[in-house]
């Protein structure tokens, strides 16, 4: 009994140290990286004309052909130099439905009149060293005409080189980057329009390597959208059963960009015909409905089946092949099993016509333990 409690006292004391232990690992890590994350910290300052106060991003008024210079201060707490990286980027929509500042793959919408990235000018790189504080400027160039509506973008600050350390030691690694995104928006009055839907296309392609239909519409408009809600309903051409369908509520679109929504059709193999979209997208009591027929033709469907991930594994288990060998084996089975059943009564004949071994020629031996002398 008393080496059970001494037991668990030690027990206890040692998961008590290992606690201790951990909180001492957190400080440690961050007195090592006092700047979090990104190794640096940033703050905002405010112009005179900041439109709305308290909301963490610049939202200002500028009249046309305005020259500003905004400042961010930068600051390096650590010990070792380091470069920040700087991106302007147009504010753009994301296939979910979500508005991306940051750096972005996705293309400028036709509608846009006026780039970001032209109006919105600075350095590619602020360096800083170790305790450094420095003000990173960027321009802003207002177009000369007269503008409705919101020019909306974001500036992205990030480490420079963090995946350096990762791709020196080599092999497959996931590496996560840190960035701070700080949300710019101009317009020179207060009264903005409405925004306004365009349908662009409905056609077929892939979502993440899987066959889908896409409905690709913009927000031709200056302003912002919000609490969008989009239903799709696919169906054959002239035909009312549902082949696919996809509902999303709670989406946003930025001024003057486009949002390619995608519809999954659940693995399915995609067929070559002809098909139509019905589609509806509300945002309070906006409403806006297109009916839109469009065509997948036979060298498409190929081209989406043989890259669909979904098909080609299913593709892989050559369901036919596995039936064949799985009947060609019960058949040889079967054969072996014949076979020896038949050697089997083959045996079994022969035993029984073979005549005894007491006989030999129709004479009976002789009894040799009979006939066998016993010596006095």
């Amino acid at each position: 009994m008393k080496k059970r409690k001494w037991l668990l006292f030690l027990g206890l004391l040692s998961l008590i140290s290992m606690m201790f232990l951990g909180n001492l690992q957190k400080v440690h890590a961050n007195e090592k990286d006092p700047g979090g994350a990104t190794g640096f910290t940033y703050k905002v300052s405010f112009p005179d004309n900041q439109i709305e106060e308290n909301i963490g991003f610049y939202k200002l008024k500028m009249a046309p052909n305005d020259h500003q210079v905004i400042k961010i201060a930068l600051s390096n707490p650590g010990k070792e130099k380091l470069t920040v990286d700087v991106s302007l980027n147009g504010a753009k929509t994301n296939q979910n439905g979500v508005i991306e500042y940051g750096d972005s793959s996705i293309e400028n919408d036709a509608s846009l009149k006026f780039d970001f990235k032209e109006i919105v000018t600075g350095p590619k790189t602020v360096e800083l060293n170790p305790g450094e504080t420095k003000d990173l400027e960027l321009t802003i160039q207002m177009p000369e005409t007269t503008y409705e509506g919101t020019i909306a973008g974001g500036i992205q600050l990030m480490r420079a080189n963090q995946g350096a350390e990762a791709d020196q030691k080599g092999g497959s690694q996931i590496i996560n980057q840190y960035a701070y995104v700080i949300g710019l928006l101009l317009q020179e009055n207060d009264q903005l329009p409405s925004p306004n839907l365009a349908l662009n296309s409905v056609k077929a392609n892939q979502d993440n390597a899987r066959n889908a239909i896409f409905v690709n519409f913009s927000n031709v408009e200056a302003a912002y959208l919000n609490d969008m809600t989009v239903e799709v309903q696919v169906t054959e051409k002239n035909k009312e059963n549902i082949l696919y369908e996809r509902k999303q509520t709670a989406m946003r679109m930025a001024p003057n960009t486009f949002i390619n929504f995608p519809v999954s059709m659940n693995g399915e193999k995609m067929v070559a015909g002809k098909y139509k979209a019905k589609i509806l997208v509300t945002s309070g009591n906006e409403k806006w409905a297109w009916d839109k027929e469009f065509t997948i033709d036979q060298k498409e469907a190929d081209k989406f089946n043989e890259r669909d991930v979904g098909l080609v594994q299913e593709k892989g288990i050559n369901w036919q092949l596995i039936a064949l060998i799985a009947g060609g084996l019960l058949v040889g089975i079967a054969l072996i099993f014949i076979v020896l059943v038949m050697m089997r009564k083959r045996k079994m004949a022969k035993n029984s016509n073979t005549p005894s071994k007491k006989r030999q020629n129709g004479k009976k031996l002789p009894n040799k333990s009979k006939n066998k002398r016993k010596d006095r």
